[in-house]
Formats: C-alpha cells, structure tokens, sequence
C-alpha cells in the first residue's frame, strides 16, 4: 500500500477517535450537582479514561469504582479501577461487580449516582445468579461468541442470567438519582443494549430470550438449558417505579465519529459517504457487499464519482469455522482485499477501542495487492479466511494496524479508499 494511502486512512481513524474522546464527550452531559454524594461506578474498556476525564470535570467531591479490560487502566484520584477479562469473564471481573453493588449500598435520594458505561462491559461484569456459577456465565459467553448472533441477540441472551445486567445496578442504588452516561458500541445507538445495560432496562423477556435461541442456534448444556427454561431471576421491568427520575444520556457513537472522518476526509480534499453507522452482520457477507460497492465505484464512478472515501459503522459478528486468530475486522478486511484484488483501492477496518478480538491489534490495512502479495508468500488467502484466520494473514503482509488501547469505544470503523 502506498504510504500516503496508509497515512490518509490512519488519519481518517484517528479522528474518529478524537471525536469519541472521553472528556469532550462528557462536558457537555454533566448532571446537576446533588445535595449529597457524588458515587462513579462504570464498566467497559474506555471506563478508566471516562472515569478521569470525570473527575477533571467535576468540581465537588466524587468517589466510586469502575471495570475495565486488562492493561486499559490509567491514574485517577478517588475513583477506583479494577482490571478484568474481556472477552470471556474472570475470577476478577466477578469481584469487580461486587465492589460496583458495594460502591451503591446505601445510598439515599439526596445522592447520585453517575454510571460510565461503554462497550465490553458485558464480559467485565460477571455476575451469575443463585442457582449457577461463574463457570457457567463463562460458557455461555463463549457459546454466544462463537455464535455468529448479532449484539443484540448476545445482549438480551446474557441479562437473563445475571445480578447485574438489564438494569439492575440501578436498583441496587435506590433511592439515588442514577444518571447514565453512555459511549455507544452498538447499532442504532440503544444505551440498554451497550455493556448489556447494567443501569438501564429494556423489558426483553425470558420468552424472547428463548426464541432467540432457537433461531441463532445456539446449543446450550443442560444447566443453561434448564436455567432458561425456567422463571428464575428475571430482569426487572422498565415500568418499576424505583427507575423514576433516572436519566440516561449517550454521549459519544458511531454516528459522531464518522461524521467525524468525513469532515477529515473533506478538508484533505477527498469527498466522503457514510453507508451507515449500524451495520451488522457475518463480517465477511458484510465485506462482500462493500467490495461490489467499491469495485462499482473504481470501475464506472458510480453510485459515488471517484476519488472518495466509503464510510462505515456497526458491529460486524464471525461465525467460527476454523482455529485460526483474528477478530472481525481483521476477517471482513481479509474478504474486502479478495473481492478488490488488482483495482486501485485502498482500505482500514479497526475497532475503535484499539483491539480486534483477542489480539493486540485494531484491524489492517489492505489494498487491491493485498492477495497477490499473500499468495507471493505461500499462502492462500481464501483458506486462510475459511479457517478463520485473517490476523496471520496481515501479519505475514506486515499490515496489521496497532495503535493501542484507545481509551474509547465507538465499535467499528471501516474506510475504503478510491482515488
């Protein structure tokens, strides 16, 4: 890829970031001051730096706790940081749970609870109800992520069997004002739907929980199984009258950073289209439909007049197949780069938080030479996606993209190039 090509897109990257960035997307959503105390709690893998940038902003006394990612912590005053395992939940991301409940207890109306929540707080917030064990959370975890279900799906899933999800943090708090404060990873935006909605209800029943099942699927063991058939620990209703005066704002999205990019796209002089914010969907399907787009554009300048950027958002899902390594970034790039091999485009795919799955990279780089490059090594890319295993591939190419843990998360961030 050429290096100009490789800058321009790392730069469209970065600014997507920058307009996530915690405190800019905090000031603007601070609540009023309370009478009494001032109680953080957060979970996901920007928590830590929106619990700092928190603390910059407020100016009265605040004390609390957050959950974030192994190695996503930073320096804050009062507010505690506990690291956990994210993707698949830990001995330490249950007793970081604990000390959220803990954080809570006791609380009266006179004092208010502010919530951070962003993505990946769902895995970091272990918490198994009476009947099951954390061994049985962490299968399920990994049943749902190897599914191939949409977020929504996973989300609705996981708040059946937990203490801590749809809602339920927020109960614990009662009777203080709980103020959400949420950076959204998911389509459309829903703040029930980010981190699983710990402070935040959405009605999804234990019915609807099973035909999702059903449908996506999904084999589940005996204790799962019979814990779904069942009536035991269901979430609270929106319609409780201990969520009366909450409020829940989100603060930062897909939507703003890509408008972001585009704006940074414009003033280098190449025009940008946003396909969508909230696309779903298999990565490498995903990736398919983005490639006939670009490859329509580089042929016949159309539906966009060449040069331009095609922009993109949402969280793309990966049906595991193989044994390979990779997340879905790295596997909708490794897609993207079959269907445009040998035409002039130029392409990133990365999660905004700076890691791709369980790897140390955000996503890649690719370009119509991409797959002749590869197989000039050996190796065959169309293989190499089949089994799942898409980061050895820009790995050998050199392409992969680490820019480190970000400090946010807006989820996806797709730009295709073509000058």
């Amino acid at each position: 890829m050429k290096a100009e090509d490789r800058d321009f897109l790392a730069g469209l990257f970065d600014a997507a970031v920058a307009a996530a960035d915690p405190e800019t997307a905090l000031a603007a959503h601070l609540p009023d001051r309370p009478r009494g105390r001032t109680v953080v709690v957060g979970a996901g893998k920007g928590a830590a730096q929106l619990a700092a940038a928190f603390e910059r902003l407020w100016d009265a006394p605040v004390e609390g706790v957050v959950v974030t990612r192994y190695g996503y912590g930073c320096d804050t005053r009062n507010i505690r940081v506990i690291e956990a395992a994210h993707p698949v939940p830990d001995q330490a991301g249950l007793a970081a749970t604990e000390a959220l409940f803990q954080a809570v207890r006791g609380l009266s109306k006179d004092d208010l609870v502010v919530a951070l929540v962003c993505g990946g707080g769902s895995a970091l917030l272990p918490a198994p109800p009476e009947g099951l064990t954390l061994e049985d959370e962490i299968e399920l975890n990994r049943i749902l992520l190897a599914s191939g279900a949409p977020i929504s799906v996973m989300n609705a899933i996981r708040k059946q069997v937990s203490r801590i999800k749809g809602g339920r943090l927020a109960l614990a708090a009662h009777p203080a004002r709980v103020v959400s404060l949420v950076v959204s990873d998911v389509p459309g935006d829903d703040p029930a739907q980010v981190a699983s909605g710990p402070t935040v209800p959405d009605g999804a029943t234990r019915e609807e929980a099973r035909r999702m099942i059903e449908a996506w699927r999904i084999a589940l063991p005996p204790r799962l199984a019979e814990w779904f058939a069942g009536q035991d620990g269901l979430p609270p209703d929106p319609a409780d009258p201990r969520f009366k005066g909450h409020e829940v704002r989100v603060v930062a999205s897909a939507r703003l950073s890509l408008e972001a990019a585009a704006a940074r796209a414009a003033a280098a002089g190449v025009p940008a289209v946003i396909l969508s914010d909230a696309i779903e969907g298999e990565a490498r399907d995903v990736a398919r439909v983005h490639a006939a787009i670009a490859r329509e554009v580089a042929t016949r300048s159309r539906p966009f007049a060449r040069p331009v950027v095609i922009l993109s958002g949402g969280e793309t899902t990966v049906t595991l197949r193989g044994r390979g390594r990779g997340g879905r970034n790295s596997e909708f790039l490794l897609a993207l780069a079959l269907g445009i091999e040998g035409l002039p485009i130029a392409a990133l795919a990365a999660d905004t938080d700076g890691i791709d799955g369980s790897e140390d990279n955000a996503g890649a780089f690719a370009d119509g030479g991409s797959m002749a490059r590869l197989r000039a090594l050996g190796l065959d890319p169309a293989a190499m996606l089949a089994g799942n295993d898409a980061w050895s591939a820009f790995a050998a190419l050199g392409d992969l993209f680490v820019p480190g843990p970000t400090g946010t998360n807006v989820n996806d961030f797709r730009a295709i190039l073509i000058r």
